[in-house]
């Protein structure tokens, strides 16, 4: 195969002007100084024969002396010429012997390099050599280039062909050439080639042919677009990480809910484009609420409107979504069968969403709509889901301080004396710890009997002075003990209730129940509570009230 293959390749021939030269040999020293010699004799001999006719026969002996003079020169003569000529065909043999062994070493230089070697007719554009690296690059055979020289140009890649042609066009008149472009073999596949061409010219300076060499760099290719790719990689990765970096920045700036929504959706704009973006949250049983919205491009005009609600149990499809607490992406949502159910969604047709979780407990969904199909990838949803971890300790961060906003106002209208307590509220958005340290003042200076019990069991975790007073505890009783052990409540069946309406997400406002005081004594009690964190648990801030009854025979 190899061999046919160089009888192929061999075909097409460098012309001797392409091939190396030999350098000067002695011989052609040997072969002028032969020349002059023969030069002089045949100069002598002129001058004998001048000489004889000057004699004129006037002397016999002068006479056969010349002419013996001059039988003597032609003989030299012919001697020295067959010497010469001797000489001459034994130089041509040595030079054809060189030139052939130069020619053997060229070819088998050439057939055994890896790039193609290849030579060109600088007018035609015709293909005058190539090496068999030709077939092993492009797939193609040496002999289908002999018998079609311009072949090569169907080689080249379409959208490349018109370009590398008027390149190698540029070249017969500049006389380089430098491309690197692709290439497509008989199966289809596409290689990269780097051809490197230099000029061949005449005795005038014209250039008559190019030659030069093409290298595959198919891999070396692949490596540098990977090498581009993976840096194009780090560089979105770092744009995304600066982008959540912010986005954290701005959820902690201002802790009203509010600001915390608006800046978790500007935030998601960024990260996630989308058509419409709300933060759903529970509100009571299966009551849901959308606490923020945003749309993307924002409206010219903004018409008051009320917030989205909708009923989690006449959508089976959110009721899924509810339960499995897990993030979805809805490439077409045309695709899914009970969509139509999920009320202010049904224009979206690409949708993702992903849960806010704090503290293991579920605060809402993040709810992010598009109105084109197919619109969010998975690298959507892994943004969407890194930005919901801030968001959620933001949101929770958030009704923390709504929360100590509401009891304080309750408190200052209670208590004169509470006045500055409620503007060192106001002034904590900037600082959490302030804050808390002044909840515990007004939690212990309060005249109403305060409580903090832990969700489940509920262990007594702290108690203020008016709850001892109420139920006739002293503070190191109540402590580390639960109101299970301490039978305080009269009806155990009031509590479980009451942990069901607080693990929807609502607080309990005034509620009429019977609390046993230590005793024995059961003292109807006006109950509110609402879920608080504290010392790292999910717990029961409690307010219990006395309940004025009317007396009708003390009326009488």
């Amino acid at each position: 195969m190899m061999n046919s293959a160089w009888q192929a390749c061999g075909s097409l021939t460098v012309e001797p002007a392409d091939q190396p030269r030999p350098k000067s040999h002695p011989a052609e020293a040997s072969k002028r100084g032969a020349q002059f010699a023969s030069l002089g004799l045949i100069l002598g001999l002129a001058i004998l024969i001048i000489a004889i006719r000057v004699a004129n026969f006037q002397s016999p002996r002068v006479q056969l002396a010349l002419w013996i003079a001059v039988i003597s020169v032609v003989l030299v003569f012919a001697l020295l010429s067959a010497g010469v000529i001797r000489k001459l065909r034994g130089t041509e043999r040595q030079a054809k012997t060189v030139l052939e062994d130069r020619e053997r070493e060229f070819h088998q230089m050439a057939d055994n390099i890896q790039e193609i070697f290849w030579v060109i007719d600088a007018q035609t554009k015709k293909a005058t050599y190539v090496n068999p690296a030709y077939e092993a690059i492009t797939g193609r055979s040496c002999r289908s280039l002999l018998e079609s020289p311009s072949s090569y140009e169907e080689v080249i890649h379409p959208d490349d062909r018109v370009s590398v042609l008027a390149k190698l066009a540029e070249a017969a008149n500049s006389g380089s050439f430098d491309e690197r472009f692709r290439i497509v073999k008989p199966d289809g596949e596409i290689r990269w080639i780097w051809v490197r061409g230099f000029p061949r010219r005449d005795a005038s300076g014209k250039i008559t042919r190019l030659g030069g060499t093409a290298l595959d760099i198919t891999a070396l290719k692949k490596a540098e677009d990977q090498v581009a790719a993976n840096l194009a990689k780090a560089n979105s990765a770092w744009e995304e990480a600066e982008a959540l970096r912010q986005a954290t920045l701005a959820l902690t700036e201002d802790l009203h809910m509010d600001c915390v929504l608006d800046a978790l959706l500007h935030s998601l704009a960024e990260l996630v484009p989308y058509t419409c973006a709300r933060v759903l949250v529970p509100e009571s049983g299966p009551h849901w609420l959308a606490l923020g919205e945003k749309s993307s491009p924002e409206p010219a005009r903004k018409s008051p409107r009320s917030p989205l609600t909708f009923m989690a149990d006449e959508s089976p499809f959110f009721q899924r979504i509810w339960s499995e607490r897990k993030r979805v992406l809805i490439p077409d949502t045309r695709n899914e069968k009970e969509w139509g159910t999920f009320e202010g969604h049904k224009q979206f047709r690409s949708w993702l969403c992903v849960p806010l979780v704090a503290s293991e407990e579920l605060l809402g969904f993040l709810s992010v709509g598009h109105v084109e199909p197919n619109h969010f990838t998975q690298d959507h949803l892994r943004r969407a889901e890194l930005l919901a971890i801030p968001a959620a300790a933001a949101i929770q961060n958030a009704r923390l301080y709504s929360t100590a906003e509401i009891y304080g106002s309750e408190l200052e209208k209670r208590l004169e004396d509470l006045s500055k307590a409620e503007q060192a509220l106001d002034q904590s958005e900037a600082d959490r710890r302030l804050s808390e340290e002044k909840f515990q003042n007004i939690f212990h200076s309060s005249p109403i009997a305060f409580s903090i019990t832990t969700l489940e069991e509920g262990r007594f975790l702290e108690v203020n002075a008016a709850f001892e007073s109420r139920y006739g505890y002293r503070r190191d009783e109540l402590l580390g003990r639960t109101v299970h052990e301490l039978r305080i409540w009269d009806e155990p069946a009031d509590r479980r209730l009451l942990l069901t309406q607080l693990h929807r997400g609502g607080p309990i406002r005034g509620v009429i129940t019977r609390l046993r005081a230590k005793s024995g004594e059961v003292r109807l009690t006006a109950y509110s509570a609402d879920r608080i964190q504290f010392e790292g648990q999910t717990c029961i801030l409690a307010v219990s009230e006395d309940v004025v009854v009317h007396d009708p025979k003390r009326s009488n």
